[in-house]
């Protein structure tokens, strides 16, 4: 679900992301096995202010399981 979640927050562009950076949001879903989840998706720079963007996302069983959420990253290019 991490990598699912991740191929959608990639699908932002450059542009848009660059002006509201750095940037998360959470929010409750529900996963393949029909499990409550809490979906994180953030991004920041990637390493210098201005250049490319990491995503990261992370999707946990609530608080207390986010030690064992899935994880995922990429990176948006500048280009």
């Amino acid at each position: 679900m991490a990598d699912d979640e991740l191929s959608r927050a990639m699908t932002l562009s450059w542009r848009e992301l660059s002006k509201v950076i750095p940037w998360g949001d959470t929010f409750d879903g529900i996963s393949p096995a029909g499990r409550n989840v809490e979906v994180e998706r953030n991004y920041l720079w990637a390493a210098q202010d201005g250049g490319d963007i990491l995503c990261e996302v992370a999707v946990y069983g609530g608080e207390t399981r986010y030690d064992q959420g899935a994880r995922a990253r990429g990176v948006i290019s500048r280009r």
